[in-house]
């Protein structure tokens, strides 16, 4: 497809995805629109639902529109100008060190992988899974990644010894008999083990380090639009504060949000929590780690540098502005 193609069905592809966002009638006197992009209805953006329902957004005269689409056509939204900032901060930093997009990334949401190997009832083992079908949303994704790992700890080759299909929805596709296993995050996981009888192989969140959904935005919209910026960084940070001392209340979003019981939605936050952030904003040490695993698994001669990828500089401002330490 040439370039001219491509363009003219990535701009019809953009509006059908966010015209939705567009400010209409309705919209409230004084607030300012804000687009964020982000991937998948599950617990990694619980901060950006939080934020919504609690009124934090609407606190920092936000009109924030959440508009759910995959992570490269959420960063290309982001490059046409269509989303003001992208909640899935993996993608754009794989992005950013194929050295091809001036984004940075301002804030960390998670910092371990939220998922769990799960698999068809008759599926015992990492060992059964040999010659076995695995799904995923896109190849070299955070879930497919983390599988990858969790096979090779459980001595298969991800490579060889599994059969990889691209599947719009890997729950589903699981839940249906399409494929025998799948990565998925909460709540899915716990709904597959206790409505489909799924087994949970492993979970990947104390396996690795991985700097998960946050905010990230372009380089000149940081410049030009530095105040709407700080403002998405306050009512996300705001919502941080609220889920980790909100148990009850940040359940009640999550329920509501993906539409399961309450049970279902506690089980989850407690199992999520330890891997959320306090601050927004990784150690030193965690983004070394986490660019050195990056650039091994990419292939890269060596890790591309910090500052390249992350500024947390407005992140500190909000953290002093808000008392979080």
């Amino acid at each position: 497809m040439n370039r001219a193609k491509f363009s003219l069905l990535l701009g019809m592809l953009l509006c059908c995805l966010f015209v939705p966002a567009l400010p209409g009638t309705g919209l409230a006197q004084g607030l300012s629109k804000a687009v964020i992009a982000y991937p998948i209805r599950s617990i990694l953006s619980i901060d950006l639902q939080v934020a919504q329902a609690r009124g934090f957004f609407r606190e920092e005269g936000l009109d924030a529109q959440l508009v759910m689409v995959g992570g490269n056509v959420a960063i290309a939204a982001a490059m046409a100008g269509e989303a003001h900032a992208v909640n899935n901060v993996a993608s754009t930093i794989r992005a950013i060190e194929r050295g091809n997009i001036p984004f940075k990334v301002l804030s960390i949401s998670w910092k371990r992988p939220l998922y769990w190997l799960t698999v068809r009832p008759e599926i015992k083992s990492i060992a059964d899974l040999k010659g076995k079908t695995y799904g995923t949303a896109s190849r070299g994704n955070a879930p497919h990644v983390a599988t990858a790992r969790l096979l090779r700890k459980g001595g298969l080759d991800p490579e060889k010894d599994i059969t990889v299909i691209v599947t719009g929805n890997p729950s589903q596709s699981l839940f249906s008999g399409t494929i025998q296993a799948a990565a998925i995050s909460l709540p899915s996981a716990i709904l597959a083990r206790d409505k489909f009888k799924m087994n949970i192989l492993a979970s990947a969140m104390e396996e690795y380090l991985e700097l998960s959904r946050g905010i990230a935005v372009r380089e000149d919209l940081l410049r030009e639009k530095r105040d709407l910026i700080k403002r998405i960084l306050r009512a996300q940070t705001k919502a941080r504060r609220y889920i980790l001392e909100n148990e009850r209340g940040s359940s009640e979003v999550l329920a509501d949000y993906v539409k399961v019981e309450l049970p279902v939605a506690l089980e989850s936050y407690r199992l999520a929590r330890p891997a959320f952030t306090t601050d927004g904003i990784p150690t030193e040490e965690e983004v070394r780690e986490y660019l050195k695993t990056e650039s091994e698994a990419m292939g890269l001669p060596k890790p591309v540098p910090a500052d390249r990828i992350f500024d947390f500089s407005l992140q500190r401002e909000v953290n002093r502005e808000l008392g979080i330490r």
